[in-house]
């Protein structure tokens, strides 16, 4: 049996790729590496899963480990929190870091993962530790690899497999970890980190564009930073218009635009005036139904009608996606939206 006792942290082949693979000095730091959670106290929002994963740690019984959940929900972060804590600042000594969605085949597993799991390490802890982030991009092939692996080294590794979808890891894999689901995360805990944010890095934001950037995130971390400095280096003062103007997404007023002019105006009318602020904002179908979906709860119409108009909605979501023509999925919701306000009145 080999033996590796200074074995370093290998990206993704040493590319460049997968997350935070670059050293930057503070300044150019993006926030979301700068403001990334240092030790599992710092992660927010999932104390169940910490407080469990530390007893593994306390006890020196941790598994193999399958997160799942949201994108910027702090699955990576934990993780490597997990390193810090059970192998100090030399951690990076000790784990493999791998992004599955650019090293998915099975040369990386029988190349990459076995060549790094055959090795045992003198640390006391006694294993290494294997991270495959975005594992529902790998193949179906790989991960049968993987299997075996995950079977045959269990001496010298622990692996912890991060996704989106649960569903497409398959069964096999799945049964070999102790998985935890990563929820979005709560407004509050979103809204406490962006104040700490805001305060270090003297951004100047109004009510209104924190309100935006709070519901545009969706309980996801990493887009609230992100959108955060991207508005920061191109506005003076970060407001809702500055929000939406970075995210591409359309402004609370377009839509109001919109709506009302698909229950007031003439058919004709509605569509023309649709597809004018669509190309003056430089907006498509999906943005917009995106924003009509919230919309629909302030208006009065009855329970039914509004089940009828979601359904549509999602249906036209769904044709869009699929490939169908903008201007027929427009009509189409035109249509159902004024079937909707005659039902309406007949009721």
């Amino acid at each position: 049996m080999d033996v590796d006792q200074d074995t370093g942290r290998v990206n993704s082949g040493d590319k460049g790729k997968g997350k935070a693979t670059e050293k930057y000095g503070d300044d150019n730091l993006p926030w979301v590496e700068k403001y990334r959670p240092q030790s599992l106290d710092d992660v927010v929002s999932h104390d169940d899963i910490t407080t469990t994963i530390q007893k593994f740690i306390d006890k020196n019984r941790l598994p193999h480990m399958l997160f799942y959940g949201p994108p910027g929900t702090g699955k990576t972060s934990t993780i490597l929190a997990v390193a810090r804590r059970i192998y100090g600042k030399d951690y990076k000594k000790f784990i493999l870091e791998l992004n599955a969605s650019d090293d998915r085949g099975i040369d990386v597993v029988r190349e990459q993962i076995k060549n790094f799991a055959e090795t045992r390490t003198l640390f006391s802890k006694g294993f290494k530790l294997i991270i495959l982030d975005e594992a529902d991009m790998m193949t179906t092939a790989a991960q049968a690899a993987l299997r075996r692996v995950i079977e045959q080294y269990t001496k010298n590794v622990r692996f912890c497999i991060i996704c989106n979808y649960v569903n497409k890891i398959v069964p096999a894999i799945q049964s070999r970890c102790t998985r935890f689901r990563f929820s979005p995360l709560a407004v509050k805990e979103v809204e406490k980190k962006i104040d700490e944010v805001i305060e270090k890095e003297k951004v100047k934001v109004t009510p209104d564009g924190k309100e935006a950037l709070l519901k545009l995130s969706k309980g996801d971390m990493r887009r609230a930073l992100n959108i955060l400095q991207a508005c920061h280096a191109a506005y003076d003062v970060t407001d809702e218009t500055a929000i939406y103007n970075c995210t591409g997404n359309p402004h609370p007023a377009d839509i109001d635009a919109v709506v009302k002019s698909m229950m007031t105006d003439e058919f004709t009318a509605s569509y023309n005036k649709i597809n004018q602020l669509k190309v003056e904002r430089g907006l498509a179908l999906q943005d917009l139904i995106a924003g009509v979906y919230e919309y629909i709860d302030t208006i009065e119409f009855p329970a039914h009608t509004r089940i009828y108009l979601l359904d549509h909605l999602a249906t036209t979501e769904h044709r869009l996606s699929t490939g169908g023509s903008e201007k027929l999925q427009l009509t189409a919701l035109l249509g159902a939206f004024k079937n909707a306000i005659e039902i309406s009145a007949r009721k």
